[in-house]
Parts: structure tokens; C-alpha cells; sequence
């Protein structure tokens, strides 16, 4: 009994003793890791600048947001506008072609006064800094101009704009509408085609032949 006793202190004991040198291997550690006062202040000086940096950062960001809503607030509504500039132009279309009131006085005075509203409509958007792209006689710019169609025309190189369906807008660097555009196409490539075209169907007409 008595050495079961002596044999649980002596556990005890040893217990303690690992937990001791535990503790102060802890405690010596924490005192190497622990920075010096010149290290805690060149870290908070670091955290200081990086605060300032992003605020900075998120200051510009603001700017440019503001800059930007200020610049281009008005870009959809200008961008409908539009819209009545093309229904302008239907209209002026529409009443040259009816044959009731061609060459009549009336129709005259009445295209005067679309291409006066035409005109100021024009003017109050260079006021605002939108203006018409120019396409006729231009090379096809995908990032201004839409082709719709190819025209043949062996007068002018490929893929010049020869005619204008509707006109496209820019406002200051931005595109607010691309220019509707038909281009110039070769003839010759147009017989080229037809040329390659014959060649096959007679190639499968021979072939059917054969068969």
C-alpha cells in the first residue's frame, strides 16, 4: 500500500515538473516572439499607410463615379431622343413621296420646317456633346458603323460605305448609337462566286450522271 502511494507522488511529481517546463518553454517563447517597441511602431505605421491607401483608392473611385454621372447621366435619354430625329426624317420622306402634294407650295413649306426643327434638334445635341458620325465614303468601322447590306459598286474599294440607312451618334468617346450602313461589294467577286457556283452544280450533274 505504502509503495503504491510513494509510486502516485512520485507520478504527481513528474507530472508537475512536465507541466512546469511546459509553461516556461510558453513563456520563453512569447518573450522571443514579442516585438520590440521600434518593430510595434514601424507595423502601426505600415497599418496607418495602408489605411490611407484605401481610402484613397476609394476616394478616386467615388471621383470617377461623380464624373462619370455627371458626363453621361443623360446618355439613355439621349439615346431615345434620337428617336425623333428618325421619325423627323420618316416624315419628311413619307410627305415627298405623296403624289397629292408634290411639287405643291404646301409640301414645300413643310419640309422647311422639318429641316429648321431637323437643324436646332441637331444643334442643342452638339451643345451637349453629341455628335453624328460620319459614314458616307468611310471604310467600315465595326466599332461605329453596322452593315446591313452590300451594294455593288466597282467605283469605290470594299467595304465602303455608300449609303447611309440611319445615322449613328456619339457621345464625347462613347457610342450612343452605331451608323446603319450599306457597303461596297466588288462585281467581279460577284461573277467569281456565280463562276465557282456553275462549276459545282456541273460537277454533281456529272456525278448524278455516273451514277
Amino acid at each position: 500500500m505504502e509503495k503504491e502511494e510513494l509510486q502516485n507522488k512520485e507520478n504527481e511529481n513528474s507530472e508537475l515538473s512536465t507541466d512546469k517546463q511546459s509553461i516556461e518553454e510558453t513563456e520563453k517563447k512569447e518573450e522571443e516572439e514579442k516585438l520590440s517597441p521600434e518593430d510595434e511602431i514601424a507595423n502601426l505605421k505600415d497599418k496607418v499607410t495602408r489605411t490611407f491607401a484605401e481610402m484613397e483608392n476609394q476616394r478616386r473611385r467615388y471621383e470617377k463615379e461623380k464624373d462619370e454621372a455627371f458626363e453621361y447621366g443623360g446618355f439613355s435619354f439621349a439615346r431615345e431622343t434620337l428617336n425623333l430625329l428618325d421619325n423627323l426624317e420618316r416624315s419628311k420622306q413619307t410627305l415627298e413621296s405623296d403624289e397629292t402634294i408634290k411639287d405643291k407650295d404646301t409640301l414645300k413649306k413643310l419640309i422647311e420646317h422639318i429641316d429648321i426643327i431637323n437643324k436646332d434638334m441637331i444643334s442643342i445635341f452638339k451643345k451637349n456633346n453629341i455628335e453624328p458620325i460620319k459614314s458616307l465614303n468611310a471604310k467600315l468601322d465595326p466599332n461605329l458603323h453596322q452593315a446591313m447590306m452590300e451594294v455593288e459598286d466597282d467605283t469605290k474599294d470594299q467595304g465602303t460605305i455608300v449609303q447611309e440607312i440611319q445615322k449613328g451618334f456619339m457621345m464625347k468617346d462613347r457610342l450612343l448609337r452605331p451608323s446603319l450602313v450599306a457597303v461596297s461589294k466588288k462585281k467581279v467577286e460577284k461573277k467569281h462566286e456565280e463562276k465557282l457556283s456553275n462549276q459545282k452544280n456541273q460537277e454533281n450533274d456529272e456525278k448524278e450522271a455516273k451514277n
